[in-house]
């Protein structure tokens, strides 16, 4: 395979400092309306990077369940691998890549938990099978099989019928951003980059080089 000789010409769209919402996260969510309205593939999926207690990264793909005037939020188990990582370290790193549309976001922050109301009320939202799996999965752990874990899942699902409460170790983070940098694909490499940093409480906008 000639890895090397896979390229595409980016030249959909442009994105000037000028035209950039002066809130980046009013920003965030024109482009995000724009992902769902062009039909994305998963226009939610986002990649977490954490740092373990050890320094070393970690990443993997999480959705997306709201987007506020303070940050970002996304849902997890507290005992998993990125809970852990975020308990010893709140520094987080999110991406969003809509090849589709050419585009990509970076947002770094600090992540904290959400009130448990506020997990109570997205997870009392979700579909009754994926709140039984909220029980059923001890996430990251390791498993012998997965008929033990459909297994484990019937046994739940028989003691919570209709209601199922949330698990007092599954709930939201919230994303706190300090920078977000919008990246929309240009020809010959030479992209629009425009970065957003937080200085003093207020957002400031600069353009980078790509």
């Amino acid at each position: 395979m000639e890895l090397h000789n896979i390229r595409e010409e980016y030249s959909k769209q442009t994105l000037s400092q000028k035209h950039c919402d002066a809130n980046p996260l009013k920003q965030f969510e024109k482009w995000l309306n724009e992902a769902i309205n062009a039909k994305v593939c998963e226009p939610t999926a986002v990649n977490l990077a954490t740092v373990d207690p050890f320094g070393k990264p970690q990443n993997r793909l999480v959705l997306l369940k709201e987007v506020n005037d303070k940050g970002f939020v996304f849902f997890t188990n507290y005992h998993s691998k990125k809970g852990q990582a975020i308990a010893q370290n709140p520094s987080v790193a999110l991406t969003f890549f809509w090849p589709e549309l050419e585009r990509q976001v970076r947002i770094e922050g600090k992540a904290e938990k959400i009130s448990a109301q506020q997990s109570d009320d997205y997870f009392n939202s979700r579909p009754y099978t994926s709140r039984i799996g909220a029980w059923a999965s001890e996430q990251s752990a390791v498993i012998s099989s997965h008929t033990s874990l459909i297994a484990k899942a019937a046994i739940i699902a028989a003691k919570h019928p209709v209601q199922v409460p949330r698990p007092p170790h599954w709930g939201g983070y919230l994303v706190i951003p300090e920078c977000i940098e919008f990246w929309q694909g240009r020809p010959s490499r030479l992209h629009d980059r425009i970065c957003y940093y937080l200085e003093n409480n207020q957002w400031i906008k600069k353009r980078l080089s790509p």
